[in-house]
């Protein structure tokens, strides 16, 4: 088996015709007007020695105007599905000047958006009703400098921790210079710091300068650790995935997937009801199979990989079209996982780009629906080479898709629990100048979809509909305690139920963005106000999204909570639980 160009070394020389059009960080003052594109490490290698190819690609993608609102569609919007709207942006503040990306969803209900490939980040605080369209802006702590070096990554592996804490590692681009770093970071919002995190023993650089990490993919496993694979190891096996020990943040060995060629740069995660983790190979055999259909499961009780079976068509983008990408997948409530192909219709490829469908309770293959052909002019394939999904408080699926590798403009669809796709409006800003690896999802405490396009003002999705009651979570106790109770400033309580993590991980995108939510969020509503209030909440006793599973975690009331009475409900993924009373003192 030939090694999928692992054996070219070293990151890639731009020139200063593509340093110019990259935009970089050094001009905090001007938006983002071309954003590179998420890359496979071989794809990356091609244009290594050849920066005139390079430049050409980068001219080709979509420039941004950002001089005026410019809606996506080709034709009418279409009528089904939900709407979209702006979140307020506050430009007194200067927000986010190279655009927003990753956004995180904290466990005190705030959210934590990356200012793009730069060392800056951002919070937005939801309003006193708890929404977020009208939240307010704060920056928080820089990235650090680590070994003389500004971290400022782009397309990275992260997770938010059982602790609340964040952590991101790698990178795709450093600074906006394509370069696979093995640089990474802890946040904690309590202390609002950054605290820089080594890689794991024996993944180092290579004579060229690129790391093992870059843009790895990364899971936090049912017991909260942090997991993160090895990106551009090659083979992967040699030291096998890592897992973080947060309270010295070292990091040992696991099994890594050892049915993809040894090489898992590209793929992506997925926790299942069982605590396994999905991945779908791209590198099966790689080029003799040039359309792998070849899944796998980690087995956390051993650490090891075993089958997951076979997709019944290939889900990833052949590899005579040079991405070596592939779409992202989502658990639904149902139980069954729904993937994405990345098939960009290049060179005469069959161009409609497939779905798969995982049960997971008979761990069986099933074909789906293939994404519309509305891209382009209206007529050409749409694909999720590197793009977003999000499985919805109704259950329906929200994903982008735009042609070819990335081409704008972007439309939104809705994959229903009926197995119809349904094409919903575009975004109100920048959808016609933007390909689909442009936006980030994140599902919101109300329900909504957030979504980020490295542009200055994120956008929130609302659905219709609502969910199945059997879906939300249970809350039985509160200290020991059947509700109501009371509960006072300050202090810190033990909620006990079941499913307090829902029955997905929320969000996904792949190798290059992680926006899980499979972890409680707690509200408080006073009843006399109307004010709503998010509780810190810290060490839930388990991540798994499977169904009634027996969940617990803590809650810290806020200071600034009203007092008098109040509901209280779990949220997770946007489903809340049944309000319980409690009295705050």
């Amino acid at each position: 088996m030939k090694t999928p160009f692992l054996r070219l070394k070293g990151m890639m020389v731009l020139g200063a015709a593509a340093v110019v059009m990259l935009a970089t960080a050094e001009s905090q003052a001007q938006a983002l007007k071309v954003i590179p594109p998420p890359m496979a490490y071989p794809k990356g290698q091609v244009y290594k020695n050849n920066p005139v190819a390079w430049n050409e690609f980068l001219a080709t993608l979509p420039h941004r105007t950002y001089d005026a609102k410019t809606v996506g569609a080709d034709a009418p919007p279409p009528t089904s599905g939900g709407t979209w709207a702006e979140v307020t942006t506050n430009t007194d503040s200067g927000v986010a000047s190279n655009g927003l990306s990753n956004p995180r969803l904290l466990q005190d209900g705030t959210v934590l958006f990356q200012e793009a490939g730069t060392q800056y980040w951002w919070k937005l605080t939801p309003d006193n009703m708890g929404n977020y369209v009208d939240g307010t802006w704060t920056q928080v702590a820089t990235l650090p400098v680590i070994s003389g070096t500004q971290y400022a990554p782009l397309y990275f592996a992260s997770g938010v921790l059982p602790d609340g804490k964040v952590i991101i590692e790698g990178g795709e681009y450093q600074d906006f210079t394509p370069t696979w770093t093995n640089m990474g970071a802890i946040y904690d919002p309590v202390a609002n710091t950054w605290t820089a995190v080594s890689p794991p023993s024996g993944w180092g650089y290579n004579s060229s300068g690129d790391g093992v990490i870059g843009d790895s993919e990364s899971i936090v496993l049912n017991d909260g650790t942090f997991m993160l694979g090895g990106c551009c190891n090659y083979p992967d096996t040699t030291t096998g995935n890592a897992l973080l020990d947060e309270s010295s943040l070292t990091w040992t060995f696991t099994g890594a997937p050892n049915a993809g060629g040894d090489y898992q740069d590209e793929q992506g995660y997925n926790l299942l009801p069982n605590g396994n983790v999905l991945t779908v190979d791209i590198w099966t055999y790689y080029p003799a199979n040039e359309n792998p259909t070849n899944a796998e499961q980690y087995d956390y009780s051993s650490g090891t990989w075993i089958s997951a079976g076979n997709t019944p068509v290939s889900l990833v983008d052949p590899a005579k079209c040079g991405t070596f990408e592939i779409g992202p997948a989502v658990m639904r409530p149902d139980g069954t996982l729904l993937a994405f192909g990345g098939n960009t219709g290049c060179k005469g490829v069959p161009s409609l780009d497939p779905t798969a469908i995982y049960n997971t309770g008979s761990g069986t293959w099933t074909a789906g629906k293939n994404v519309p052909a509305v891209c382009g002019s209206g007529k050409t394939a749409c694909d999720l080479a590197d793009a977003p999904a999000a499985t919805m408080p109704n259950g329906n699926v929200l994903f982008a898709a735009s042609s070819g590798y990335g081409d704008s403009p972007t439309h939104f669809f809705e994959y229903t629990t009926t197995g119809v796709i349904k094409q919903t409006g575009d975004t109100l800003l920048y959808a016609s100048e933007s390909g689909a690896y442009y936006y980030d999802f994140l599902v919101l405490p109300t329900g909504q979809v957030l979504t980020t396009d490295f542009s200055n003002t994120p956008e929130v999705y609302t659905p219709v509909g609502s969910p199945n009651a059997a879906w939300a979570p249970v809350i039985t106790e509160i200290n020991g305690k059947a509700p109501p109770g009371n509960v006072t400033h300050g202090d810190t309580y033990t909620l006990s139920g079941t499913q307090f993590n829902g029955l997905t991980q929320g969000a996904a995108f792949g190798d290059d963005e992680q926006g899980a939510t499979n972890y409680p969020i707690v509200r408080l509503t006073n009843k006399s106000s109307g004010h709503v209030f998010y509780a810190r909440t810290t060490n839930p006793n388990t991540a798994s999204i499977a169904p009634g599973v027996a969940t617990s975690a803590s809650f810290t009331v806020p200071e600034t909570m009203e007092l008098g009475q109040a509901e209280l409900a779990v949220i997770a993924n946007g489903i809340a639980s049944k309000n319980v009373q409690v009295v705050v003192k």
